[in-house]
């Protein structure tokens, strides 16, 4: 049956009873959205207090010719901050995201999801994610050499490896003089054919890898079974070393280059785009450190042409505004300024990237709603910076590109 009237003007309109139901339903919907919303729980503050921000690509505009969330600290940084690009969330669905790396033959951007033991992958042309590599046996910072073969650290198996253009995986580095290494963090490739990479505890815990066998320095009460959940043979090996910086040689042979006196709990690293200087950023205290730990500064080195290095020195101790951004990943650009992802935990506002002078000045920001964890330079013009952080994968455009491969 259905009901009929006529519309001022003379047009009709037709209300059937299924409309009017459909139109009533609708409206108690709203009604009941509306009590919803009203007690929702507060969200987590935005990065932008006035208006609050949505990252997401269905978010409202928040760009007016700059980001608001790139902050100049100093002019120079004018020329590096690319005006009309919005920081914009790629994706979001991993428990802790580190290591971005860049593909420039594949155009894919290869990033690890550590708690979850596995490798994501975004492909540049359509942005569709997915899962590039499980088990990755809990991988952390990931690199691509001059050659473009991919190099990632392990922690779960205490090593650094190179996945070769075959499909093959060379083992590149996994104990020091006969002794284990404790989780290798983070790699970056030298022209020269060789590989530095950083050797802190972090991947003795649970959440990242597997802690010591009992009465190793993660898990000296012994009440934590390593071999739960795990491949056979993992779980069986204790801390053996301080935490150290290597140089794998093209002939094999693993160097020590950085002492835990030097710079304790390393962990990223990268070079100057003349690789005449060595930057290493050093975290906080590790599971079974016994030492003061890292304090989340970073040094330099300078780089000589036997690879040895010296003159070492405090490059930041990365405290802006009295707020302590822990640095974590490292990344230059061309001109030299280094980048670096910034932890400062509940600080809201001070979690995402910061960018330094060669002479250590700082002159950038890039504010994220996580803390970031590590970062690196791509695209295929690589002048986009992509930023591993927590939960989420970011990205924005900047006005430099970055140095070195990967």
């Amino acid at each position: 049956m259905t009901s009929q009237r006529h519309a001022p003007g003379g047009d009709r309109a037709v209300l059937s009873r299924r409309s009017l139901i459909t139109a009533m339903g609708a409206g108690a919907l709203a009604a009941s959205s509306g009590r919803a919303l009203a007690q929702a729980p507060a969200q987590p503050p935005s990065t932008v207090t006035n208006p609050p921000r949505d990252f997401s690509p269905r978010g409202a505009p928040t760009t007016y010719f700059t980001d608001p969330d790139v902050i100049t600290v100093d002019p120079l940084f004018n020329q590096y901050a690319q005006p009309n690009s919005a920081i914009t969330r790629l994706w979001t669905g991993t428990l802790w995201a580190e290591g971005p790396a860049w593909n420039a033959q594949g155009r894919y951007l290869v990033w690890s999801d550590i708690p979850n033991n596995r490798q994501m992958r975004w492909l540049e042309d359509d942005g569709r994610v997915s899962v590039f590599r499980m088990p990755s046996n809990n991988s952390n910072g990931n690199s691509f050499d001059f050659q473009g073969r991919q190099l990632s650290c392990e922690h779960l198996t205490r090593r650094v490896v190179r996945y070769e253009l075959d499909g093959s995986i060379t083992v590149l580095a996994d104990s020091f003089e006969g002794k284990r290494l404790n989780s290798p963090n983070d790699v970056v490739a030298h022209p020269d054919g060789s590989y530095w990479f950083t050797d802190p505890p972090y991947g003795g815990q649970l959440y990242e890898g597997a802690p010591d066998v009992q009465g190793g320095p993660s898990n000296a009460g012994g009440r934590l079974n390593p071999k739960l959940g795990q491949p056979v043979g993992i779980g069986t090996v204790r801390r053996e070393l301080p935490t150290n910086c290597y140089r794998v040689d093209p002939s094999g042979r693993v160097d020590l280059v950085v002492t835990e006196d030097q710079v304790p709990d390393p962990n990223g690293l990268c070079f100057s785009p003349d690789y005449k200087r060595l930057y290493v950023a050093s975290t906080g205290k590790g599971p079974g450190d016994t030492g003061p730990g890292g304090k989340g500064d970073i040094h330099v080195f300078d780089v000589g042409t036997d690879n040895r290095l010296s003159n070492r020195r405090l490059f930041s101790d990365c405290m802006i505004d009295g707020v302590k951004c822990g640095p974590d990943g490292l990344r230059c650009d061309v001109d030299g300024n280094l980048w670096a992802s910034s932890n400062a935990g509940r600080a809201v506002g001070y979690n995402g990237v910061t960018v330094w002078t060669p002479e250590g000045k700082l002159i950038g920001r890039i504010r994220l709603p996580e803390v970031c964890g590590n970062i690196c330079f791509g695209g295929p013009k690589r002048n986009r910076l992509f930023m591993a952080a927590s939960q989420s994968l970011y990205a924005v455009y900047v006005n430099t590109q970055g140095a070195g491969p990967g």
